[in-house]
């Protein structure tokens, strides 16, 4: 049985809302897109870089679009390129139609949810989920997330789609592990 990873950047009050670009979701009127950007740092880096490669990736469409039209043309070397752009890629989508254009991407049929469990109960490679937010909240709601590694930044947003939202199902965590970055990040690995 494979491990269902999810990953996400978050401020101090849980939000997960565009860390990475201005205008990369401003859904909602959010204005305070590209946050995490600032906090990046050789030990994320490192902590980042640990298992890619070694794990494929889950994707809802919003995400996939997006990395897509960023990570296979850049034109610096970089270890993250050719990681994603080698990994298998599954996508959650009710809109895309294979095939779909970014090297070893498939995508999943039906409830994204059912999707998911059946590809957990495979024989395979844990499978890591970045940002994604809305295929996350059917996860959590489905009881399929196995482990989150959070990037918690030192900062207060104030308002954005947060992953632990009001009215979510109730879990229990165990904190598996945590290190804290030059710049205050604190990775937190947590299992239900």
């Amino acid at each position: 049985m494979r491990k269902i990873v999810v990953v996400e950047n978050l401020s101090l009050d849980g939000v997960m809302q565009a860390p990475g670009a201005p205008d990369e979701d401003v859904r909602g009127g959010f204005e305070h897109g590209g946050w995490a950007l600032p906090y990046n740092d050789a030990v994320m880096g490192d902590e980042m870089g640990k298992g890619m490669g070694t794990t494929d990736l889950l994707l809802g469409r919003r995400t996939y679009e997006r990395f897509f039209a960023y990570w296979p043309n850049r034109p610096d070397p970089n270890p993250f390129t050719e990681v994603l752009n080698n990994s298998q890629k599954y996508v959650a989508s009710t809109t895309l139609t294979e095939p779909l254009p970014w090297a070893n991407s498939t995508l999943l049929t039906g409830d994204a949810a059912g999707a998911v469990a059946e590809l957990r109960e495979q024989s395979g490679k844990d499978v890591v989920v970045l940002g994604s937010g809305e295929l996350v909240q059917s996860l959590m709601l489905h009881e399929l997330v196995d482990e989150y590694r959070l990037l918690v930044h030192p900062l207060v947003l104030g308002s954005g789609s947060r992953l632990f939202r009001d009215g979510g199902p109730f879990a229990e965590l165990r904190l598996t592990g945590s290190v804290t970055t030059t710049t205050g990040v604190v990775i937190a690995t947590y299992r239900p």
